[in-house]
């Protein structure tokens, strides 16, 4: 049976017409970077960190942009290595963590500055405790497991002063995160604690630490840290858009001042992958990646 009225071909081209609006408003709908990083704060710290970053990169790309939260370290690789994610926000340690898991198939975009030289920072809330010797016997706490600057380095200068955690600790403890590994040692939960410097000097500035109570007993030497890391299979030109995005960020605009305020950033520059072979030589000498 063939339409040939006029009205019905009319009709049937409406129709036709009006699916592939609906299916480009769908393909445009779906058009959404997406963006996440290392729970290594509390979630509500991370959403209020990525809310003027997220509206800044939308405006820059031209895109929907959505920040997606992830339940732990673990998942952080796994979704960009998987592609679930556009980009991530990682340590050290968990981007050369996603470069084994994807094959070598992640770039790191830019860093911040301060990641250049970046440093972990041992606290303690038992005045008896004034250097890393002193550690031992004692229950101390890192971060997450996967964390660069709460538990790799540490670890890493613990062992390079001959002691071992497993062995020399009367407890490791994992806290999770940088905030509540000082809250586990302003709490008395644990003798001391390892986490990231920029964290520690927040807290302090905010006042949210005793410091007659709780202080630092070592800082670590310097290492490459914090990334912004994209999938190898991004297009060259966007990954070019996206980095001149973070280049152009300047503390001399509102916008700026915001975003590199919320980011603990002077600014951010380039990074390359080279720049993380310390982080993964450490990891094998620790032997937390085998």
């Amino acid at each position: 049976m063939t339409c040939s009225s006029p009205s019905t071909r009319t009709l049937i081209k409406a129709v036709i017409a009006s699916a592939a609006v609906g299916l480009g408003g769908l393909a445009q709908a779906q058009a959404v970077f997406k963006i996440t990083a290392i729970p290594d704060e509390s979630p509500t710290e991370l959403a209020r960190k990525a809310a003027p970053l997220v509206k800044y990169l939308a405006q820059k790309l031209g895109t929907k942009v959505e920040f997606t939260p992830v339940s732990d370290y673990a998942a952080a690789v796994e979704a960009l290595a998987n592609q679930q994610v556009d980009m991530a926000w990682y340590g050290g340690f968990t981007f050369v963590q996603a470069s084994i898991r994807s094959g070598g198939k992640v770039v790191p975009l830019v860093q911040r500055e301060e990641d250049e030289k970046f440093r972990s920072v041992f606290i303690s809330g038992d005045p008896a405790i004034k250097t890393l010797a002193d550690l031992k016997g004692k229950t101390v706490s890192f971060g997450s497991q996967s964390s660069t600057s709460g538990h790799l380095m540490p670890r890493s200068v613990l062992l390079q002063a001959q002691i071992d955690p497993d062995k020399d600790f009367r407890r490791v403890a994992y806290s999770g995160a940088h905030d509540a590994t000082i809250a586990a040692v302003a709490s008395g939960k644990v003798d001391a604690g390892a986490l990231n410097i920029s964290v520690w000097e927040k807290f302090v500035a905010d006042k949210k630490v005793d410091t007659t109570k709780v202080k630092v007993i070592f800082t670590t030497p310097a290492y490459f840290d914090y990334n912004w890391t994209v999938h190898s299979d991004m297009p060259v030109a966007q990954r070019e858009k996206l980095s001149k995005a973070f280049l152009d960020l300047n503390r001399n605009t509102p916008e700026g001042k915001e975003i590199l305020d919320l980011q603990r950033a002077t600014r951010f520059i380039p990074t390359q992958a080279g720049n993380y072979q310390g982080i993964e030589t450490a990891a094998r000498s620790a032997g937390l990646i085998k």
